[in-house]
């Protein structure tokens, strides 16, 4: 009798492995309160339920094309690094062990407070931005002048105040889930006319939160707008108890405006997130300009762009360090304002305990310190922009 019970689950642990989710049996720490040290003095044990895991590295190049400007080839190239966050069997979760570029995530870490469509609509605004800021820039530092436009303040979706726990599903929304919807335009907010978004947070500055205000929206019907009032309560900001907001995400409709004659396009699938800007930035600016910026080297570069050329830290950083890593990459530029903390996994110290010496991993925090250092590796110095005023 032991040994045929010895035999069937000799068969069947296998089975319950691979088809097992992760979530059913384990289970990961989460700190949710931090000292002012920066030490964990509390926090939850959550289902772990998927995976951050390195993806790929791969250059920015073959995906950029232009049309109306001159462009000058590259004999390097530059690299943008991907991770994904696969769910998880318990098979997974066994074969993970103590890969130090691997983390295990429970809804929470993924999702926040947000639901995974909604998520999924911020990764793809956040790759929109980061290519518009990336053109933006390019295109001023090569002596070019483009322009970004404010467009309508449009509604994304409302906020979800509360979601199920697997963040699936929207528990609670925001008030303002009563009178708005999807793709309304507004015009009007407590009296004041409304042409772009920053038109709402003044509206409502000597409002607070539940004060119910009167609203009037461009709403699309039957293929046209047609003009909707109503009233909506609104609420606290959950970053800032201190702001008073309608509650809603809005939809990013300033345009950039190219000089006349100029296209530029970058092909990013269905690849969300904003810490491919700078990677996007530097291949940019690299074809638009005379000389190589790598001078022939093969670079690796994450961290998203702001349009004043600083360079915003990142999430993933050890597990894309790993994917830098399996490419043969050399070198890795990384956001110079990751987390301090040596413990964290986008710290800069936990990416060098991935890679050891394989990878030279090269902190920055502006586009400029980017130019100086693939400078320093061998490329061209960037010439400076062209002057265009007049006298």
């Amino acid at each position: 009798m032991p040994l045929a019970v010895a035999g069937v689950l000799a068969v069947v642990a296998p089975m319950v492995a691979i088809a097992a989710p992760a979530r059913w049996f384990v289970e990961k720490f989460r700190c949710t309160a931090r000292d002012e040290a920066g030490e964990c003095v509390e926090g939850v044990s959550e289902a772990a339920t998927y995976a951050l895991v390195p993806a790929d590295a791969e250059p920015v190049a073959p995906r950029v094309s232009f049309a109306g400007v001159e462009t000058y080839p590259s004999d390097g190239a530059i690299f943008f690094v991907t991770i994904r966050e696969p769910a998880i069997q318990v098979l997974d979760w066994l074969g993970m062990g103590d890969d130090p570029a691997a983390r295990l995530r429970s809804d929470v870490d993924k999702f926040g407070d947000r639901t995974a469509e909604e998520r999924l609509r911020e990764g793809q605004r956040q790759m929109s931005g980061a290519k518009e800021y990336a053109i933006y820039i390019a295109l001023t530092r090569a002596g070019l002048e483009p322009e970004f436009v404010p467009g309508d303040a449009m509604v994304d979706y409302v906020l979800c105040l509360e979601a199920n726990e697997a963040n699936t599903e929207c528990l609670e929304y925001a008030p303002a889930a009563e009178f708005l919807q999807e793709l309304d335009v507004i015009t009007e907010l407590d009296g004041d006319p409304v042409s772009v978004i920053s038109d709402v947070s003044a509206a409502l500055s000597d409002r607070e939160p539940g004060d119910v205000v009167p609203i009037t929206v461009q709403r699309a019907s039957g293929g046209e707008f047609v003009e909707v009032t109503g009233e909506v309560e609104v609420i606290a900001a959950p970053d800032d108890p201190n702001r008073t907001i309608v509650g809603f995400m809005a939809v990013d409709t300033a345009t950039l405006q190219l000089p006349p004659g100029v296209e530029v396009f970058i092909e990013t699938d269905n690849i969300g997130g904003p810490s491919a800007g700078l990677a996007f930035t530097l291949t940019l600016i690299d074809q638009l300009t005379e000389g190589d910026l790598t001078g022939g080297v093969r670079v690796a570069v994450t961290g998203s762009i702001n349009p004043d050329g600083t360079v915003g830290a990142i999430g993933g950083l050890n597990s894309k360090a790993s994917a830098v890593q399996q490419m043969g990459v050399d070198y890795l530029l990384v956001p110079a304002s990751q987390p301090d903390d040596p413990t964290s996994p986008d710290s800069i110290a936990a990416a060098r305990a991935v890679v050891g010496d394989d990878v030279e991993i090269i902190p920055v925090a502006t586009l400029e310190e980017a130019l100086e250092v693939l400078a320093r590796l061998g490329g061209d110095p960037l010439p400076p922009p062209p002057d265009t005023t007049t006298g």
